[in-house]
């Protein structure tokens, strides 16, 4: 195992830029359903992260989205790992540059994710454009068939008041395809709806960064042995290229019901790795 050049004073095991991080993300953990209950405003909405193209897409929430979480599991998990590794690499790297390691891996972790999110939804949001950029028979069938519309009313209530209204307007459609009042109504839902459709994905956690922590800890000592769950002990590189091809596998299988963001926590690690490289390439590393 390489050791670290430990900061004045020696090996701080809460050193300050990871103090901090945990208690920011603990306080808006925490803030979460006080807002809820105080000012009716889900900040995870929020300060999570929005595809570009949505109505309540922000450019803070590339920074925002590392510090808000789903859920205390979600929130512990990340954290405990922000700490474990985290110490290591800040007093070796000093905060300036640990703090900058974090937030640039974790904007990176965000746009590969939004890339991949808009590739995702490419072929919904270019059916729901061609009919609202040329309403007929022919663009909404298009629609119908190849587009499974996202309402219920667990999510939005309102929404699927208008997703009923809707189906009966296109029924009444296939009867009436020439009716410019029916094809009024069905405009005015779906440029509703696109909206509502586009402010759904919505990503939260500091996972990407925190995955670039750890393909940092990898590249930086990769024969440092962990306990996976306490028990289970493996070197750290093997753990990292397992993580890594587990996240490749998830975000290609795009499985139904899989809320994981698993491109954000390779997008964490691909600019980590980028990252370390570039300062070794610069010779501003201070680790041999």
């Amino acid at each position: 195992m390489q050791q670290p050049n430990l900061q004045p004073g020696g090996f701080n095991v809460m050193p300050d830029v990871v103090k901090n991080l945990l208690i920011i993300n603990v306080l808006v953990m925490l803030a979460v359903p006080a807002f809820q209950t105080a000012f009716n405003l889900d900040l995870n909405k929020l300060l999570g992260l929005h595809l570009w193209l949505a109505p309540d897409f922000r450019l803070y929430q590339f920074i925002t989205t590392m510090f808000a979480h789903g859920s205390f599991t979600h929130l512990l998990f990340n954290m405990f790992t922000l700490w474990m590794f985290g110490s290591v690499l800040e007093n070796l790297w000093g905060p300036r540059r640990f703090l900058t390691f974090y937030l640039l891996t974790g904007i990176g972790a965000s746009a590969l994710y939004s890339l991949t999110s808009y590739i995702e939804l490419y072929p919904d949001i270019a059916l729901l454009n061609a009919y609202l950029a040329n309403p007929s028979a022919d663009t909404l069938w298009q629609l119908t068939q190849n587009h499974r519309f996202v309402v219920s009313e667990g999510i939005d209530f309102d929404m699927y008041n208008r997703y009923r209204q809707f189906s009966e307007t296109f029924a009444a459609f296939n009867n009436q395809p020439d009716n410019q009042l029916l094809l009024n109504n069905i405009s005015a839902f779906l440029s509703n709806y696109k909206d509502y459709f586009l402010n759904l994905r919505v990503a939260v956690g500091a996972s990407g960064a925190v995955y670039g922590l750890l393909m940092a800890y990898g590249m930086l000592f990769p024969n440092q042995v962990v306990y996976v769950y306490f028990l289970f002990p493996i070197k750290i590189k093997y753990l990292v290229l397992i993580l890594g091809i587990v996240a490749l596998s998830m975000g290609l299988s795009n499985s139904p019901g899989d809320n994981v963001a698993h491109f954000a926590h390779l997008g964490g690690m691909l600019f980590g790795f980028l990252l370390i490289k570039y300062w070794q390439y610069k010779g501003k590393n201070r680790f041999r």
